[in-house]
């Protein structure tokens, strides 16, 4: 079946999956309430034609604020096959922020899910005029989707051959969706893609995956992001169950529940499944701690493609049916593969769960590029290299200019950002090549390495650059760093303000036996500044003499989303750093106010 436009998917869904019982499935009050394929068919039509009975024309925009829900995706293709536009927003962002995408997009409905995301954006949305809100679930004060889905579900002889006329009208390259990107400083931009440029990319990598209709994902990162957004659309194309998880605090349950054999990951997340294992290997004692140990350090030392030698895979064999099979179990005990992008894996983390059965593999892009624009591949081994985001993917040209940006050209790049033909320009050239931001090389020439961002390298005062984010990865390795930015634009040495692990902190504080009141006493502990001293030492052992951490300072608040240092991706947000910590950092290098 040729897919040109997103909504296509339903028609493979009708013809090729017809009898799926859980195409999507969400757990409420402990059970999970699964959709049909006809349920899929059934309620994406009715959103089509419960919007057009409310006077919504092809072109309108319709926003959601809502988590990963299966009601996401009958919206998503209502709005697709109806030539409406879908406005995804992060339930996370800042009033101001969601004003402004609601404003600036002219968004005419907003879906939210719930009483307590209603609660939050009221204040933002009493404010503009002519838009109407409706909630998946009951709201104190708006009208449920469901009579959306009425209208539609009662009109359809009035509505179905209008409807089946906008279908055959959209093209490949009309606007489908518009995804604001939080970035680090301003306001969101509106990345604007058409159905060829996310399907382009949704296509590519389904190929690319070993999975069928028989197999289960589990989603947890956020649907508005375009990354989990379009890695469902491949995974609908391969006929795959999807499984959303709203509360992250249950998706090990989830995981051990629903026995995924595939999902989609962030290093953060991936950092703290390797913390879990290590802290219950710590648990163990006698001869069963040591076996645990003893094949921690066989993975370790896990390569791909190098030949390890007969003894090497005698032992491994060993260790997978005495430990890498429990921990494979922990994670359901199905996994087939993970799929990790957003920022840098470490190695080791790499070479731990590849060891032990559960190969992860990375990709990168950006919102402007529909995401992908590199991916280790699943079919080939000889084209995954640890510690690059693989080769380009089929169809993607990239290019090294020569300061180092990567630059990319292929279907997947955006059609441009909304209303604003300025940045446009400034990251699009005369010869089509999108200009990325991030600064990469090439190995054994068809890998990519990324090594930063473009904006966010800085110089010395001895006019020697510095690339924060190496430092920043190589820092976050150690479990007693959750955080970690670097300084020293125009200084003469480089510095860091790292946030800590608290929890494995104030275990290490218990153990030790030192006393604190809260983490504002316990980071200025002599004891505690000695111990984050060791990991800043071992830092410095992997860096030039330039690189070199000479200060740090650690801050006593945990960076997240929500309290602003992080955007809803876990990129480091470095001004709202640099403001709230600034009598700090003028600490480090003795500067006046």
């Amino acid at each position: 079946m040729n897919l040109t436009r997103l909504f296509d998917i339903l028609d493979l869904y009708r013809y090729s999956y017809p009898d799926k019982q859980d195409a999507f499935a969400r757990n409420e009050d402990g059970h999970w309430k699964k959709y049909t394929t006809q349920d899929y068919l059934d309620f994406s039509d009715w959103v089509s034609m419960g919007l057009l009975e409310l006077g919504l024309n092809r072109g309108d925009k319709v926003a959601t604020i809502t988590p990963n829900r299966p009601e996401w995706n009958f919206i998503d293709m209502g709005l697709a096959q109806a030539g409406m536009v879908h406005v995804p927003i992060y339930p996370t962002l800042s009033r101001d922020d969601q004003k402004f995408i609601l404003e600036h997009s002219e968004s005419t409905i907003l879906f939210v899910s719930d009483q307590g995301l209603f609660d939050k954006v009221n204040p933002v949305i009493s404010g503009i005029n002519d838009l109407r809100v409706y909630g998946f679930s009951d709201l104190e004060d708006a009208p449920s989707w469901n009579e959306i889905l009425e209208l539609g579900k009662i009109n359809q002889t009035k509505w179905r051959e209008k409807l089946h006329e906008i279908k055959k009208s959209i093209q490949p390259d009309d606007l489908m969706s518009i995804i604001y990107t939080s970035g680090t400083t301003g306001n969101p931009k509106g990345v604007m893609l058409s159905h060829h440029n996310i399907l382009s990319n949704a296509l590519t990598t389904g190929d690319m995956l070993p999975l069928d209709h028989t197999h289960r994902a589990l989603s947890f990162l956020p649907l508005c992001h375009v990354y989990e957004r379009m890695m469902n659309y491949n995974f609908q194309y391969n006929g795959v169950s999807i499984y959303y998880v709203e509360n992250l605090g249950k998706i090990a349950d989830f995981i051990r529940e629903i026995k995924p054999h595939v999902f989609n990951t962030v290093p953060r997340l991936i950092e703290k499944v390797y913390d879990g294992i290590v802290a219950k290997g710590k648990d163990l004692t006698g001869i069963k701690r040591k076996l645990f140990f003893w094949a921690l350090e066989i993975a370790h030392k896990f390569e791909l493609n190098n030949g390890h030698g007969f003894m090497y895979e005698q032992q491994r064999k060993l260790a997978d049916k005495l430990v890498f099979s429990k921990w494979r179990q922990g994670l359901g005990g199905h996994i087939k593969l993970m799929v990790s992008g957003g920022s840098a894996l470490q190695k080791r983390l790499l070479q731990v769960f590849w060891g032990a059965g559960m190969p992860i593999y990375e990709g990168y892009g950006l919102t402007e590029t529909s995401p992908v624009i590199a991916v280790n591949d699943p079919r080939d081994r000889r084209r995954v290299k640890f510690g690059t985001v693989g080769p380009a993917l089929d169809g993607v040209k990239v290019r090294i200019a020569e300061d180092g940006e990567i630059l990319c050209k292929g279907p997947n790049v955006m059609m441009g950002y909304f209303k604003n033909a300025q940045e446009t320009k400034e990251v699009m050239d005369e010869e089509g090549w999108f200009h990325t931001g991030d600064i990469g090389v090439w190995e054994d020439g068809i890998f990519v390495r990324i090594t930063d961002r473009k904006k966010e390298m800085f110089k010395t005062s001895s006019g020697k650059y510095i690339a924060p984010q190496v430092i920043e990865n190589i820092l976050r390795e150690s479990s007693l760093i959750e955080q970690a930015m670097v300084v020293g634009e125009n200084e003469k040495f480089a510095s860091a303000l790292i946030s800590p692990n608290f929890n494995y902190l104030h275990f290490y504080a218990s153990k030790h036996r030192v006393g604190f009141r809260d983490n504002e006493e316990l980071i200025r502990k002599p004891e505690i500044i000695k111990r984050m001293q060791k990991e800043v030492t071992r830092a410095n052992k992997r860096l030039g003499q330039t690189e070199q951490l000479k200060r740090f300072r650690m801050v006593c608040d945990e960076w997240s989303p929500q309290t602003g240092e992080l955007s809803p991706t876990l990129k480091l947000k470095r001004k709202v750093i640099y403001d709230k910590y600034d009598s700090v950092l003028r600490g480090i290098y003795g500067h006046e106010s």
